[in-house]
């Protein structure tokens, strides 16, 4: 987001132009290159900022992506679940992806071309062409249940329910939304931009209820 400051300029003498010394020109030309001089210094550091944004990959290139990235040298970030598999002659546990077709990867903005020429890529999460970052306590939230021994899974998204704080157990301090399945209960946390959550099946007595702002 950017925050641009605008002023009416009146009765300013004329001024050289920095950098030109002894080179004068019109009042308002003067004061509009400073101004956008200004403006595109403060845009370069906002934007500069690295951010999380997810990726959309191609069906079951999920850890080759991952992967490729790393060997890059950029940050990522593959939310991965175990379930159990049935074959004809075995059961076997394997890790899945949280988010199918979706990973995650933190860069600065303007240093996207690295991860789109990453083969099984197609492309950032957003608006158009315009990438949208994800809010880092979302990510820290999926992060923190994934560092856990708890059970873990995909989930519908949730939007609405009781939200509560974790207060004791490994995911102390953690806030999500409750819910209740066959008398257990497991906490739900979102990527809002994908509308998708995961849940971790937690203890009852883990939790307190939180007030409605």
């Amino acid at each position: 987001m950017f925050v641009y400051v605008f002023g009416q300029f009146s009765n300013i003498p004329k001024t050289a132009v920095p950098g030109q010394a002894g080179k004068r020109i019109d009042k308002a030309e003067d004061l509009s290159l400073v101004a956008q001089e200004s403006i595109s210094r403060e845009e370069v550091e906002v934007d500069c900022s690295p951010s999380w944004f997810a990726l959309r990959v191609k069906t079951r290139f999920e850890k080759t992506v991952s992967m490729a990235l790393r060997n890059k040298g950029i940050e990522e970030f593959l939310p991965l679940y175990r379930c159990d598999r049935s074959w004809s002659d075995r059961v076997k546990p394997v890790d899945l992806p949280l988010f199918p077709n979706y990973l995650f990867c933190r860069i600065e903005p303007e240093r996207r071309l690295p991860v789109l020429t990453t083969p099984g890529v197609l492309h950032f999460v957003g608006v158009g062409k315009t990438p949208i970052p994800i809010h880092d306590g979302e990510i820290c939230a999926i992060q923190s249940v994934l560092q856990t021994d708890l059970k873990t899974e995909p989930w519908p998204f949730l939007e609405l329910g009781q939200k509560v704080r974790v207060e004791h157990g490994p995911l102390s301090g953690l806030e999500g939304l409750l819910v209740e399945v066959r008398k257990n209960h497991r906490i739900i946390v979102s990527i809002t931009l994908l509308r998708r959550s995961v849940a971790a099946e937690i203890d009852r007595n883990w939790v307190r209820p939180l007030l409605a702002s």
